[in-house]
């Protein structure tokens, strides 16, 4: 999408859901003590750091592996169910507005997980924006119950979960227009609604 029709969407949307905002903000600070939203140090266009918001899903100070499960402990009551609905990632539309991210395209990773991508895809997906949604995401949407059937979340994530991601990535690049990001941002309503695997995800995982 452009850049103007981001910023004209992010701002109506931040507008619009504002209500919605304070109400979760409410809710986290009753749930565990805390700032309301996470913060953390993303990879964006043409490799320039910058940091991502969402609502803040676990427990402040709490330790463990990089990556996140479905049964994760850290995880806040408040912040399962902010998960389960994503609506933790609705801060996002605070970067889209800043002009860091958009509201379609290849999900922003830590600066170690780009590290991991194959030398030459990894300044394709950095040639646009990142998103807040993707098809990747459509396909992933219930990504946090697969990496908690592994023994090793975060090996599961870096040897299979990872290269699956950055393939989609590139044919979501190549592939870009207006109206298939209208699908996707559509498909992304209907997934948070009906969670289910993908048939691309669930191929992708057997091979």
């Amino acid at each position: 999408m452009s850049r103007a029709r981001d910023f004209a969407v992010s701002a109506v949307g931040l507008f619009l859901l504002m209500p919605i905002f304070l109400l979760i903000a409410l809710m986290i600070r009753l749930d565990s003590p805390g700032p309301v939203f996470f913060r953390q140090t993303r990879v964006g266009l043409y490799g320039r750091p910058f940091l991502i918001h969402k609502f803040r899903t676990m427990r402040v100070g709490a330790a463990g592996p990089a990556v996140s499960t479905a049964t994760d402990s850290r995880i806040t009551r408040v912040g399962m169910f902010l998960r389960r609905t994503k609506l933790d990632e609705l801060p996002q539309l605070i970067d889209v507005l800043h002009g860091a991210m958009s509201l379609v395209g290849p999900r922003p990773e830590v600066p170690h997980y780009v590290s991991l991508w194959p030398d030459d895809l990894r300044p394709i997906i950095l040639s646009v924006r990142p998103g807040i949604t993707d098809p990747v995401t459509v396909g992933l949407r219930s990504e946090a119950d697969i990496l908690a059937q592994s023994p090793d979340p975060e090996l599961t994530y870096v040897e299979e979960l990872l290269p699956l991601k950055a393939q989609a990535y590139i044919e979501y690049i190549r592939t870009q227009s207006f109206w298939g990001d209208i699908r996707t941002i559509l498909a992304t309503f209907v997934a948070v609604i009906f969670p289910v695997h993908s048939a691309w995800l669930s191929e992708g995982l057997k091979q």
